[in-house]
């Protein structure tokens, strides 16, 4: 895990020194530090004189020996009785004192840290003890003992929030008389941008200092110089930057030079959302692919895509759900998901292996969630059904003190927690999670990475002795685990296997999703304290510092829930388990009804492979030929069934035009003696009962082909090239038809469409078509498009003001309204799995929406409006305004390849179902065909 290798890091970078910033207390800051000598037993026999580092903190004075069989001294300045110059014999007053190069302090109460160099519980001397130092440069005697006395008076102060308060002045004051040192710019060429004052934040601590923001790097300098005198970054290698909420105000930022690390490079916590927010927009500018734009959405389609897995996906959400491991009240939070936690197999094809994934721990044991749901009924608002959270520092640590001791001992004043109450057991962990009544702990995500450090006492820690005399040393495993890598192996499996797969949705509904508050939260019995959710305090609007204070410090240890990135139901991950078919439903059988025998691959395989094999190689597309028959743009494209054939639509006088074989050569015109109809977006379709002829040497056309026109829908016979029948059916332009399993769909900017039962008449006499009105799917405004699922059960329509509707064919309602694009929605289309819908529309953006739950869950924005597409679920073929047609790699939001096209908007485009030949129209009049050259 990211945090157990920075900490190694640490280590190794930082070897020879015990101090760190985890010394201090919570909250406080490392002011400045001074070479100087302990001195003990002064003017006696037996006096000493250890050399090392004396610091000056907010609420301490810290004394770092040379020496490491020595301990480190720590002082709180609340227990100091005297601090002064020794050679001061003024008045009777403790608290002053002369430049010399000695400061005397009193105490009544000192902490020993790291003895020999050994992490363990701080060891408290109690009782009235004298501490000399001498500092190497005496004319700072004085500065260093008004700058104590200072902290001293703060540290007495009788509340948290005047403490607080005074000590922020200290340190406003200090940044105010500092700047940051342009010297410290990697090149003199360099332009500064921006400076102000922020800190560096780190687990349990921030550091303050100056930001500096040139053209070319982001500085931070520390106040104190530590660790090191300035942290520089180079701004074109920033490959993410986020915006963080820290201690619930918009104040983080976050700075990441790598694509996948869950820790950043740089933590940075402002005074003010100005100066955050004008970091963010100066190291934005350098991200070419800015992830930081990424919604969670927009991680939806390649999660159920199988592009990430489960574990990549859950590092994601909990990132944009502002959990960082430099945030332990924010840290990345991931579920239990093995329940069975005694057999020696561990089997992942039983349900009863996992953990239900549908509650949260607090609701999985249902004697304990009755009493939990009786208190909340009888509790006064602001009610919560969970006194303690799911994620908090301490729980953090729980799970790492073995690899981050330091961290626990700061978090606990300089103490291991109680012996029984350690991370002993995985099954006891479980257990206690099951039946106790305040532990509702989650897990982090160390359980499913490679690094199990943190399940062995390898640094032989003394964590203390159990109930019964046993030693608390590595993590009990269950019996299933060979070891510490092997459980972690499983725990990797586990999570990735089909249950938690199809299921892990359910949890996110819970952390992450619609469910984490108001009646869904109830409803699911996930409620936790108000000041955990974010909005749920404005620590703004309270001006008593010390209820702030009080406030701020019971958020940051009790936990935080993430920010909710989901309102809706989170779409489902389905597992393929067979292999996918061909793509229309009239072919679609499963391999187990296939006729074939095993050992032989079927039609629908070959065709499967052949459009796969298609879509691998789109970006190898080139024209055929091309002719320009009409006068007008193009505005529709139909092929027969067998593609001898191609029917093509304009806006002109000349509306319908026939190719023969594919080739340019115009066998028929039908002169549109409607002029009224000019100027609407005609389309054409072909009719399924059509057919052709062939007999002797000649080919003979017979058959039907739908046009559209204002109101109307007309059937032309091919074989006498006239009009045959009408079926009035709107009050304005149809401009979309389909015909599906003997039904006819039509919409119409009248803002509906209409589903119509058509039984045919004969080609070749005058019986005419008999039409009955089975649905009529009301709209609030006129709809420009529509598809049909694979099932024809779904279908989806889009408006001019830019919404996209999916209605139950069946039931003839609407499921989903989503309001997604800010204009007209050009073109909609099923996925061929129809589990999603791809749009789009002239604000120049792609959406992808999840059918199940009308979720968006990709929105990939364009440089101009794609007037038409076609695509495999993964990869658009689009044509555009400009004329262009672009390839689109979706998951990864950009385009792959342009290929130059008509001089105009491609209107039209068509492509045959094994997915290699495509014909495309457009405003420039040409008619082009496409094909796969491979």
């Amino acid at each position: 895990m990211a945090f157990i290798r920075r900490r190694r890091l640490e280590r190794e970078l930082y070897s020879k020194e015990r101090f760190s910033l985890l010394l201090l207390n919570l909250e406080e800051y490392y002011f400045e530090q001074h070479t100087a000598n302990h001195i003990i037993n002064r003017d006696c026999k037996d006096e000493r004189k250890f050399r090392g580092s004396l610091k000056i903190c907010s609420k301490s004075i810290i004394f770092e020996p040379d020496d490491s069989i020595q301990p480190i001294i720590k002082i709180p300045l609340r227990d100091c009785i005297s601090i002064k110059a020794p050679e001061d014999n003024e008045a009777n007053n403790p608290f002053t004192g002369n430049t010399s190069g000695e400061i005397s302090v009193v105490c009544s109460q000192v902490f020993l840290i790291k003895e020999r160099n050994v992490i363990a519980p701080y060891k408290t001397v109690r009782g009235r003890t004298e501490h000399l130092f001498q500092l190497d440069i005496a004319g700072k005697v004085g500065d260093v003992v008004q700058t104590l006395h200072q902290l001293y008076r703060a540290s007495c102060l009788d509340r948290m929030g005047d403490q607080a308060a005074m000590i922020t002045a200290i340190l406003q004051s200090r940044l105010a008389r500092t700047s940051f040192d342009k010297n410290r710019f990697q090149s003199i060429s360099e332009t500064l941008h921006m400076e102000c004052k922020a800190e560096m934040v780190t687990p349990l601590v921030t550091n303050p200092g100056h930001v500096c923001v040139s053209d070319a790097n982001l500085y931070f300098q520390p106040l104190n110089g530590y660790p090191k005198p300035v942290v520089q970054i180079t701004l074109q290698n920033v490959r993410r930057i986020y915006k963080r909420r820290h201690g619930l105000m918009p104040l983080g930022l976050e700075v990441f030079c790598t694509e996948n690390d869950l820790c950043s490079d740089i933590y940075l916590k402002f005074y003010n959302c100005q100066d955050r927010d004008e970091v963010y927009r100066l190291i934005a500018k350098y991200i070419e692919n800015h992830i930081a734009e990424h919604t969670a959405e927009s991680y939806v389609l390649q999660w159920q895509r199988g592009l990430i897995s489960n574990y990549q996906y859950l590092l994601h959400l909990n990132n944009l759900a502002d959990r960082s491991c430099n945030d332990l009240s924010q840290y990345p939070v991931f579920p239990w998901v093995i329940a069975d936690y005694s057999s020696s197999v561990l089997d992942l094809t039983k349900p009863e292996t996992f953990r239900d994934l549908s509650k949260p721990v607090g609701a999985l044991n249902k004697e304990r969630l009755d009493r939990l749901v009786t208190r909340y009924q009888e509790m006064p608002e602001p009610k919560f059904m969970y006194g303690s959270h799911y994620s908090s520092p301490g729980y953090v640590l729980f799970y790492l003190v073995r690899v981050a001791p330091e961290y626990m001992l700061c978090l606990q004043n300089g103490k291991f927690d109680h012996a029984d109450r350690m991370f002993n057991s995985i099954a006891e962990t479980w257990k206690n999670c099951l039946d106790g009544a305040t532990d509702f702990k989650e897990l982090i995500p160390e359980f499913y990475e490679n690094d199990s450090s943190f399940l062995v006492n390898s640094l032989k820690l003394d964590l203390g002795k159990r109930q019964g005399g046993k030693m608390v040393e590595d993590v009990e495993l269950p019996p299933w685990a060979s070891g510490p890598d092997d459980f972690l192996q499983k725990s990797q499996e586990a999570l990735e296997s089909p249950y938690v797969s199809e299921h892990l949705h359910e949890w996110i509904d819970i952390i992450f999703g619609y469910k984490q508050k108001g009646s869904e939260a109830v409803a699911a019995h996930n409620v936790f304290h108000p000041l955990t959710y974010e909005g749920g305090v404005d620590l703004n609007s309270i001006m008593d510092p010390n209820e702030k204070v009080a406030l701020l410090t019971q958020i940051l240890e009790f936990g935080q829930t993430p920010k909710q990135l989901f309102t809706t139901p989170h779409p489902q991950r389905k597992i393929q388990k067979l292999k996918s078919l061909s793509r229309t439903s009239s072919h679609s059988i499963s391999i187990a009804e296939s006729p074939v025998s095993p050992n032989e691959e079927s039609f629908e395989d070959l065709t499967e492979e052949s459009i796969t094999l298609a879509w691998n190689n789109i970006t190898k597309l080139k024209l055929d030929t091309q002719c320009k028959i009409h006068k007008e743009a193009i505005t529709g494209i139909a092929v027969t069934c067998n593609g001898s054939s191609v029917f093509t639509t304009s806006q002109g006088k000349y509306c319908i035009s026939i190719y023969h074989n594919l080739q340019c050569k115009c066998r028929f015109n039908f002169e549109d003696v409607f002029q009224r109809l000019e100027n609407h977006p005609e389309k054409c379709v072909l009719f399924k009962h059509g057919f052709v002829i062939l007999s002797d040497l000649t080919r003979r056309y017979y058959g039907h082909k739908f046009f559209m026109g204002q109101s109307y829908v007309y059937f032309y016979s091919i074989a006498f090239g006239r009009q045959q029948d009408v079926l009035l059916g709107h009050d304005d332009a149809v401009s979309k038809i389909c015909w599906r399993d003997g039904r006819l769909f039509s919409a119409s900017w009248d803002s509906t469409v209409k589903v119509w039962h058509c039984a045919p008449g004969e080609t070749l006499s005058n019986k005419k078509h008999h039409f009955e009105l089975l649905a009529q799917l009301e709209h609030d405004v006129s709809v420009n498009t529509m598809d049909l699922n694979a099932a024809n059960t779904i279908l989806a329509s889009g408006t001019k003001e830019g919404t996209i509707s999916v209605w139950d064919v069946t039931t003839a309602t609407v499921l989903h309204q989503l309001p997604h694009h800010s204009g007209t929605v050009f073109h909609a289309a099923f996925s061929p799995d129809s589990r999603h819908l791809l749009s789009t529309g002239e604000d120049c953006c792609f959406k992808v929406i999840d059918v199940q739950t009308g979720m968006l869950v990709s929105s990939v924005t364009t440089e101009e409006p794609q007037r038409c597409f076609k695509w495999d679920g993964n990869t658009i073929l689009s044509g555009s305004q400009s004329g262009e047609l672009l390839i689109w790699d979706l998951l990864g939001g950009k385009v792959t390849e342009r290929i130059k096209g008509h001089t105009g908007a491609v209107t039209s485009m068509w492509m045959n179902e094994q997915c290699n030949n495509i014909i495309t129209g457009g405003e420039d009049k040409q008619i082009m065909f496409w094909k796969l050259q491979y």
